[in-house]
């Protein structure tokens, strides 16, 4: 598919601006969606809107079937061991969030460490400024070359024994810095800590694989990746998921409800509180066909 075709399949570049054809240079921020996510969306809100996982007549069987298609197809995108470890969510941001106030709040002490970087989306600051003021953790950031990279020697000075996170973004949004994630993880490994990888900027660019990476935390957005906006998703090692708590409570999460106690659904639902984003979960796997056709 050469770039004109590429370009065709795009239906809000073809308008003009200032007499001009439209360009947009914006993707970082948002990218623009191809027609067939939108179809995608169209077709489910026409054909087959439905709520998930509840009614056994014909609508919800089928709304359920794309939605957890759309999970399938997410955990084989970026090569997850499990579609338990795919949750689905509202972006990178709220992803981000969940971690550190389930994951952050359950395992960091006052004493403790949380590395990040100076390059960081200020969506992948304040949650650990938040962690570390409630916990009493100190917050440490690996320095910046002169080249905008980090340094894996930084990195090693500045991750402890005291590190309970490390968390960084794969691809920066600045800077287009492409952060050695292995390395990094195998550091945060050693001194016993987990890390947490935005990956907003690189999933729609580069082939990801957490299980090559071996990073414990990796989320990302679907607006960034051709799909439409409010759905994302948090990536997560099944033991850590298995042990952390929801930080939503109610719907689709809930297994047993007693008057004064409730106990909660398996992974990945006890993590998706009430009705899901299901368009925006089906747009996604549609971009997701559409990027894994015409490449990276």
């Amino acid at each position: 598919m050469d770039i004109k075709a590429i370009r065709e399949q795009f239906p809000i570049l073809d308008q003009e601006v200032n007499g001009h054809p439209l360009v947009y240079l914006d993707s970082s921020a948002t990218s623009q969606k191809p027609i067939s996510v939108i179809e995608a969306v169209d077709d489910y809100y026409r054909l087959m809107n439905s709520n998930v996982h509840r009614g056994v007549h014909t609508l919800g069987s089928r709304a359920t079937d794309l939605y957890e298609g759309a999970r399938e197809k997410t955990k084989q995108f970026i090569n997850a061991k499990s579609s338990k470890e795919i949750i689905f969510n509202r972006g990178t941001t709220t992803g981000i969030n969940m971690v550190a106030q389930s994951y952050g709040l359950q395992n960091v002490q006052e004493g403790d460490e949380i590395v990040i970087t100076p390059m960081e989306h200020h969506s992948n600051i304040i949650p650990w400024q938040q962690v570390a003021k409630i916990t009493g953790a100190t917050l440490k950031y690996i320095p910046l070359q002169d080249d905008g990279t980090i340094s894996i020697d930084s990195a090693r000075e500045t991750i402890s024994n005291r590190t309970k996170i490390v968390a960084v973004a794969h691809v920066s949004n600045v800077l287009g810095t492409i952060n050695p994630i292995k390395e990094l993880t195998k550091l945060a490994h050693e001194n016993d800590a987990v890390i947490v990888v935005d990956g907003a900027q690189s999933v729609p660019h580069l082939q990801v694989d957490v299980q090559d990476l071996n990073c414990d935390f990796y989320t990302f957005s679907g607006h960034k990746m051709l799909a439409p906006t409010g759905i994302g998703v948090l990536y997560g090692k099944k033991k850590h998921l298995e042990q952390m708590e929801p930080v939503e409570f109610g719907g689709e999460m809930i297994d047993f409800v007693e008057k004064y106690d409730s106990t909660w659904k398996e992974l990945p639902w006890k993590f998706e509180a009430g009705t899901p984003i299901i368009a925006g979960a089906v747009g996604l796997g549609a971009a997701i066909d559409f990027l894994t056709d015409v490449g990276m």
